[in-house]
């Protein structure tokens, strides 16, 4: 299985590198189905989102398709993800993501799926690989959504925490996450919009050229 964990997505020559060895494809021939569904729910202006998609055309991949599995039914989005030769889950909120995975039947098709193709994610697409989404590293984000979920994909066996020092997010700092991650057993990765973390058949690797921080490893 090939993942590659981003805070957010593409951002330089170092995470582009690692993406583009991953999949080992010309990139004329690469097809990239985009899951923007963890956007819908959050409010205000949509530029990061742009700014991800933009990031994917300014690489000239042969295809972006962008699937919505809220939006469509499973025998339009399933062939889709099948056509592609990368899944990449966009950001937003990670709980109505993870709902939608669940909604959808689109987490128990992940491990089939994943066996020829690559999963990228960013920021909530990221988080959602990981054991579970409601622990004491992931609540720093302060997220609100009517159901409260629980589990994660489990793809990888840590916790992947984006957007490290990010104006944005006033708790995802050393000195919350070094006193949260004393509530878990597994590891916690937390990575600044620079970095990524890549995993092949469960080799981890970091890829930075900014910051990030480990616990529990």
């Amino acid at each position: 299985m090939k993942l590659l964990l981003t805070s957010a997505g593409l951002t330089n020559k170092s995470i582009i590198k690692a993406f583009e060895e991953l999949i080992d494809f010309p990139k004329d021939k690469v097809r990239i189905a985009f899951v923007p569904t963890a956007a819908n729910v959050e409010e205000g202006d949509k530029g990061w989102l742009i700014d991800d998609l933009g990031r994917l055309k300014q690489q000239g991949y042969g295809c972006v398709d962008i699937v919505d599995i809220s939006a469509v039914s499973k025998d339009i989005w399933h062939p889709r993800l099948e056509d592609a030769n990368v899944i990449f889950v966009g950001g937003g909120n990670t709980f109505h993501l993870m709902h939608w995975f669940q909604e959808s039947g689109l987490d128990d098709l992940m491990p089939k799926l994943l066996k020829t193709r690559v999963y990228a994610g960013i920021s909530a697409g990221s988080c959602i690989t990981g054991p579970t989404i409601y622990n004491s590293v992931q609540n720093l984000f302060g997220e609100k959504y009517n159901l409260q979920i629980k589990e994660g994909l489990g793809l990888v066996d840590f916790q992947f925490i984006p957007h490290l020092n990010s104006p944005y997010f006033d708790k995802i700092r050393e000195e919350y996450l070094k006193e949260a991650a004393k509530d878990l057993k597994e590891p916690v990765y937390a990575a600044d919009d620079n970095t990524a973390v890549k995993v092949v058949d469960g080799q981890i690797t970091v890829i930075s050229e900014g910051k990030h921080l480990i616990y529990n490893k």
